[in-house]
């Protein structure tokens, strides 16, 4: 389902939070909130052609924890920066 059309998403948020109404429990009542009053911003994040694949903040993210394990003890804080920011730069 295609959430990012304006009036799709509107109404599927619409009735999502009709059915919390009568619960009355507040803090979903304060996430509806804050849903609604960033909803244009959610719809545009949702459209196909804003997407980006996470793979290299991952892939980087656990490069990074790994020279942090390699690392342990070292005393030069800037050694393990500099390991952290050319461990994405191709081989020599």
């Amino acid at each position: 389902m295609e959430l990012y059309v304006r009036g799709l998403g509107q109404k599927v948020f619409d009735n999502g939070k009709a059915l919390l109404k009568w619960q009355r429990l507040k803090l979903y009542e304060k996430f509806a909130e804050l849903v609604e009053r960033h909803f244009d911003g959610i719809a545009a994040f949702c459209k196909p052609e804003n997407k980006d694949s996470l793979g290299f903040a991952e892939a980087l993210n656990n490069k990074i924890r790994v020279i942090q394990r390699q690392a342990y003890g070292l005393r030069v804080e800037e050694y393990l920066r500099l390991k952290i920011l050319t461990c994405m730069l191709p081989d020599i």
